[in-house]
């Protein structure tokens, strides 16, 4: 695989191609992952509830995220590497560049961080000073405990109209990709075609631009009931090599996610 960039991901928006995104955390499983043509590995702070065993991402340190990252620029292969700040590493503009600059030097192409038009000034200082920024909304779980658990968002007229505002807020601050996680999927459809950077949704039905899960999760290993708009990409599959690729491959075509999915 070619080496992917902001600018590949613009132009498959705009061709109408969908692209894929994948959790990786070592070195092993970004050559596994890249080789499997998805196009973006995000290091999620989800590696403190899947790896670290706890029940929620808030543990998560940036030391930890950094070291993550830099294991997966070691086995990466050409995917776009995209990874998490972590819980309040990004409470002010001045400690979200020290922040970011710690996860870029080793070795993450872009930074995401959850929330909404409260961000775009930290967006802005960011962009300007040659950081991509991936703007996450929708449910953001490091809020988990001002959300009161984790709860689909964006219902109801008011709640939808204000999650688009956001979405163009934060896109006209300067972030190159935005992220909508479990959001009615009539909504995520809007804020899609109403933005004109790449819209990667994870439980954001199929009209999003790419799709996200965690690697855990689709290969059938993560412990307890799956979120609804998970897919077990082992069954069936003869490897894990396999099941990377048909998850890319489901992706691609429209197959993957399908009504069950997404939510209303």
């Amino acid at each position: 695989m070619k080496n992917i960039t902001l600018h590949t991901l613009a132009e498959m928006k705009s061709a109408g191609e969908k692209f894929s995104c994948l959790t990786t955390y070592d070195a092993c499983f970004a050559q596994l992952v890249s080789k499997a043509a998805i196009e973006v590995i995000l290091v999620g702070d989800s590696l403190g509830m899947v790896l670290q065993g706890n029940d929620s991402t808030l543990p998560v340190t940036l030391e930890e995220m950094a070291y993550h990252v830099a294991c997966v620029k070691k086995g990466n292969q050409g995917a776009l590497i995209m990874a998490d700040l972590p819980f309040m590493s990004y409470a002010t503009v001045e400690q979200a560049m020290d922040s970011s600059a710690a996860l870029m030097q080793a070795g993450a192409q872009m930074v995401k961080l959850e929330g909404s038009a409260w961000l775009s000034d930290t967006i802005s200082a960011l962009s300007e000073r040659g950081i991509p920024v991936c703007a996450h909304l929708g449910l953001t779980p490091q809020a988990v405990n001002k959300l009161g658990g984790y709860k689909v968002q964006g219902r109801g007229e008011d709640n939808a109209s204000s999650m688009i505002e956001d979405a163009k807020k934060l896109e006209a601050a300067g972030a190159s990709i935005l992220l909508l996680e479990c959001v009615p999927s009539k909504l995520a459809k809007s804020i899609t075609e109403s933005v004109e950077v790449p819209v990667i949704g994870i439980g954001a039905g199929a009209d999003t631009d790419a799709q996200v899960l965690v690697l855990h999760d689709m290969l059938g290993i993560s412990p307890g009931k799956n979120p609804r708009f998970v897919k077990n990409f082992m069954e069936g599959a003869d490897s894990i090599q396999a099941a990377i690729e048909n998850y890319a491959n489901q992706v691609k075509s429209g197959e993957f996610p399908g009504p069950e999915h997404g939510f209303e």
